[in-house]
């Protein structure tokens, strides 16, 4: 699901977020970019789980958004593994955590 706050399109994923899933999800916020956005914020209050292959997928969205002097925003991470993993990789130091 998608919505649009101040102009950003704010991204609300669901359930786990794994190979079945991670292609879709940056088919998703590729198309935006293309349509001019270079801001997008991902909440997390409802995913319930990650792996690599989605961590890898919002990484490269993110540099195509930093080339374009924009970010990825990820917020309300509500599940303590997935708080862990993040710190763990020091994600904060690429992307914006909230």
């Amino acid at each position: 699901m998608i919505n649009k706050r101040d102009n950003c399109p704010v991204f609300v994923p669901e359930g786990k977020l794994d190979v079945t899933n991670s292609q879709s999800l940056a088919n998703e916020l590729l198309e935006l970019h293309e349509k001019g956005y270079s801001r997008f914020v991902i909440d997390f209050s409802s995913v319930e789980s990650i792996d690599s292959s989605t961590l890898g997928k919002l990484l490269v969205i993110q540099k195509k958004l930093k080339e374009a002097e924009g970010g990825l925003r990820i917020v309300n991470i509500t599940n303590s593994n997935i708080k862990k993993v993040f710190q763990m990789i020091q994600l904060h130091k690429v992307i914006t955590i909230e």
